[in-house]
This record gives C-alpha cells, structure tokens and sequence, in this order.
C-alpha cells in the first residue's frame, strides 16, 4: 500500500511539474496582453498570413476596433472562412480577403497593384505570415523557402507599399520575428542553404533576416511619416 501511495505521488508530483514548467513557457512566450481601448476609425490595416494563428488575432482585435481589415493570404477558402468568423464576432462588415502568395513575387506583385489601385489608404501593413522548420523546397523563383516567404516575400510586398504608406502618413510597418533570430546567423555563401540544409538553421536565419530588415528600412524611412518596427 505504501509503495503504492509513493507511486501515485511521484505520477502527481511529475504531472504538476510539467504543468508547472508548461504554464511558466507560455507566460514568458506570450508576452504582456495589450489592454488599450484605442480605436482605428477610419484606419486600414492590412496582415498577411491573416487566416490562423497571430495574424487571424490581430485581424480579429483591430477589427473590434473599427479599422478595416484586409485579409491577406494564399488559401481563399479559409481566408473567407476567417473573415465570416471576424465580421460575425465583431460586427464590422469592413473585412476584405485578397489573394497574396509570398511563395511567388508575381502573386506578390498582382496583390500590391491591386492595393495601390483599390484602396485609398494604407495605415498600417503587418508582415505576420511565414513557414517554420519546413523540409528542403522552394519558392517558385527558386529561393529556399523559409528565405523566400518569411523575408524576400515581405521585402518585395513591403518595398512595393511603400508609397502608399507615405501618402497616408502617419502609417506603421510591422515586421513578426521571434526570439530564435539570436540563434540564426547569415550564410552570405550559401543564402539558398544549398550546400547543408537544416530546416532550423534555415528558419533562424530568415528570423535575423527579418530583423536586418526592419532595422534598415526604420532609419531610411525615419523622416517620411512611416514608422517600422518589429
């Protein structure tokens, strides 16, 4: 009976600890909640990768807050599916899908000219959407995918807004990262990772990229109206 009590107390103690350590990871990995009520009248927000996860999140708060919201993704179908979700649990009517595949620059480049020609306004542009840890392939150009989508993708799309941001200054570019772009370092002789591939090495890397990025693209932007930040 006794070893049987130890036994059970190890199993509880062991399951409390790992809940424990589960609990303290998610804390340290979500960060501080925003709690303000400010409100975005007015404002257009568009967010890749806006169908699941951080980019269907903040789609879904700024919505509550009254901006349009442009959905921008490849998969139209969950895209619509997503966009019925937000209008319904928000009320606001002013969410859009638009078709944006950061796996090809002519998806790319077809997206950014309709955003030109459609809207009036572009206040804010998130670059959210990107691939982790994926097996060796490519985008259609030929550029190594975590590279090609999480970095070269926003580049080109940020790079092509650009101009429409300023005009409707005061504006904001948004760049997601993580804490594993520390780990990543740029393999200017194999940026394609060609040579040894290691789908975490490739994922760091294109997370420091993004940083780079975000870095260089503030101080040449930091008297035009559009701020950047990551």
């Amino acid at each position: 009976m006794a070893d049987r009590l130890r036994k059970i107390f190890y199993i509880l103690s062991a399951g409390g600890t790992l809940f424990g350590a589960l609990a303290v990871t998610r804390s340290y990995m979500s960060g501080d909640k925003y709690t303000g009520n400010e409100k975005l009248y007015g404002k257009t927000v568009l967010i890749t990768g806006a169908n699941r996860g951080i980019g269907k999140e903040t789609a879904k708060n700024l919505a509550k807050r009254g901006a349009r919201v442009i959905l921008a993704c490849k998969d139209m179908p969950k895209c619509h599916k997503t966009k019925a979700e937000i209008t319904s649990e928000t009320f606001n009517k002013n969410v859009e899908c638009r078709l944006c595949d950061l796996a090809s620059l002519e998806s790319i480049k077809n997206f950014a000219d309709q955003i030109k020609k459609e809207e009036k306004f572009l206040h804010v542009l998130v670059n959210n959407a990107g691939v982790m840890w994926c097996p060796k392939s490519y985008t259609k150009e030929g550029f190594e995918r975590h590279l090609g989508v999480n970095h070269l993708g926003h580049f080109y799309l940020t790079n092509l807004l650009i101009p429409k941001l300023a005009e409707s200054s005061p504006s904001r570019v948004i760049v997601l990262t993580c804490k594993d772009h520390i780990k990543g370092e740029m393999n200017f002789e194999d940026l394609n990772s060609t040579k040894n591939y290691n789908e975490k090495d490739a994922y760091n890397q294109s997370k420091l990229a993004n940083i780079l990025f975000t870095k260089e693209l503030a101080e040449k932007l930091k008297d035009s109206g559009v701020s950047v930040n990551c």
